[in-house]
């Protein structure tokens, strides 16, 4: 992962990690189910962005260089593995 998007990538899980803390309090305070489920939401939408990032970088910095090389086997499997990638995250 390049070194930008690292620093992007981090400071965004430790938002959600406080967001995760944040719902922890929220169940054992006994706070309303709609607004804990609101909440999770709220931490999925963001792992979704964090996702997005590392896929963006991914393809910016690993398939890039496996085009780039013009290693056809690189090239396959960098898609392959991208294409799977993909359909997991649709499930």
């Amino acid at each position: 992962m390049q070194k930008q998007a690292k620093a992007r990538v981090q400071k965004r899980l430790q938002r959600i990690e406080g967001q995760v803390r944040g719902l922890s309090r929220m169940v054992e305070d006994d706070r309303y189910c709609i607004d804990i489920v609101t909440q999770i939401a709220a931490v999925r939408a963001a792992l979704r962005g964090v996702e997005e990032e590392i896929l963006h970088d991914h393809v910016a910095h690993c398939v890039e260089h496996a085009i780039a090389s013009g290693n056809k086997t690189d090239q396959r499997r960098k898609v392959a593995e991208l294409i799977d990638v993909l359909s997991r995250a649709k499930r």
